[in-house]
């Protein structure tokens, strides 16, 4: 029976076909999926692509899975293939899961308040690394997404994953030093302070040349003085 932290969704077995049959499928306004894990054989299903979107619009991380109308199984997403250009689901492999087990699984990193920070405001492009965490959590505890506010950030600020607070019962297990976030100066800044340090250098370059051109040009006169003498 599906719970209240989860959605029930139907579908029908499939035999396994050629990509003929797999195009047929998607025409009639099906989804063709597989289900495996939970010490069980895969089995290959299909699913009416309206029900499977309003599922996964209603649904928490577990959705319960019925096939053919049998007892239903708790099963998280893990892996949704859209198409390129309608991103319409084209393909969605589900796994079985225990909802007393861990399990390690990937979301969304949604920042938000970004347009309040300071170095926003001065002109400061605030830009996104990491778009996805993996995590560690029960079934039941995984999140849409994990939220981290960036409203607070000056011009040079960098964020790590150790700063983010995941929701109880969800784990982090990235590298802690991995950086989310920066926010880096204006760029027309930017771009200003790299043309000043070019003209620094072609100045110090042509100082440079010039002292030598003297230096050879005092040697050369020396030389032409210790010529005269020895006549």
């Amino acid at each position: 029976m599906a719970t209240s932290q989860s959605t029930a969704l139907p579908v029908e077995r499939r035999e396994v076909a050629g990509s003929r049959a797999v195009r047929r499928l998607r025409r009639a306004g099906n989804v063709p999926g597989i289900v495996y894990g939970g010490g069980e054989d895969p089995v290959a299903f299909q699913v009416d692509a309206r029900e499977l979107r309003h599922a996964l619009q209603h649904a928490g991380a577990v959705l319960e899975l019925s096939i053919d109308g049998s007892d239903s199984t708790p099963v998280v997403v893990k892996e949704l293939t859209r198409h390129p250009v309608t991103g319409e689901t084209v393909h969605i492999d589900m796994l079985r899961v225990r909802l007393d087990q861990a399990i390690s699984a990937t979301v969304v990193l949604d920042l938000v308040g970004g347009e309040n920070a300071p170095g926003v405001k001065e002109g400061g492009v605030l830009e996104q690394i990491t778009r996805e965490l993996t995590i560690e959590a029960l079934p039941g505890d995984i999140p849409d997404a994990i939220h981290h506010d960036v409203s607070e950030l000056q011009i040079g600020d960098t964020v790590t994953l150790e700063a983010l607070t995941p929701p109880q019962g969800v784990t982090l297990t990235d590298d802690p030093e991995t950086v989310v976030a920066t926010l880096s100066p204006p760029k027309l800044q930017a771009e200003a302070e790299e043309e000043i340090e070019e003209e620094t250098e072609l100045v110090a370059d042509g100082a440079a040349g010039e002292q030598g051109e003297e230096a050879a040009g005092e040697e050369a006169a020396g030389e032409t003085e210790g010529g005269d003498e020895s006549e």
